[in-house]
């Protein structure tokens, strides 16, 4: 992979990152529940799930997933029950008091938001397509594959990381300019909102046709 190749893929990364989906409602959520800190263990699971995709595309699992009605049918609706889950849980989330859930330093969790973070994008089989797409544009066949596939994936996270994390500052931020219980209602019901929405959309999601 040229400089010039690797610069045109972090401009994509950016892109890919900042477009909203499930990823970034996931770390506005978290980062109004629990602050930025611990909102970084819902940011680093995310990052595993990432892998775990391109992980997949690299050694051609995407493209059989992709190919199975099957397999692409059972993940998606993972994907969409679990985010419908989470709509759930952050709408129960409305009469807890933000602040001083965000404001309570306690060590638990972090293992349930790594995990929580996780499987919004290891069970959302929309990535899996777009890197498929994507991803070849910017590897060179002819050169070897293992170096160019690190670059990308440490690119593609730290990349995500960033704009992640950004997305988690500003849920704190928003949450700073609303005082009130009833506002801090009405923008846990709005995140809420946005989960069951994330689900619909994935549910709408029609795998692409088969490779001859």
């Amino acid at each position: 992979m040229t400089w010039q190749m690797w610069l045109a893929f972090v401009g994509a990364a950016i892109l890919i990152a900042v477009s909203p989906g499930a990823g970034a409602i996931q770390s506005m959520a978290t980062g109004m529940t629990h602050g930025v800190k611990r909102g970084y263990w819902s940011i680093v699971g995310l990052e595993i799930g990432l892998m775990l995709q391109l992980t997949l595309v690299a050694i051609g699992l995407g493209a059989a997933v992709a190919n199975s009605i099957l397999a692409f049918t059972v993940i998606k609706w993972i994907g969409v029950a679990y985010l419908a889950y989470l709509a759930v849980r952050q709408w129960r989330t409305a009469a807890i008091d933000l602040n001083a859930e965000v404001d309570r330093d306690v060590d638990g969790g972090r293992a349930s938001l790594l995990v929580r973070g996780f499987l919004v994008n290891a069970t959302n089989p929309k990535g899996l397509l777009f890197f498929l797409a994507v991803m070849p544009q910017f590897v060179v066949p002819t050169t070897p594959l293992l170096p160019q596939y690190l670059a990308i994936g440490v690119t593609m996270v730290a990349v995500d990381m960033v704009v992640m994390g950004l997305y988690t500052g500003l849920a704190v931020r928003l949450l700073t300019w609303l005082r009130t219980p009833r506002q801090h209602t009405m923008l846990s019901r709005v995140f809420s909102g946005l989960f069951a929405a994330a689900a619909v959309v994935l549910a709408l999601v029609r795998r692409g046709p088969a490779a001859a």
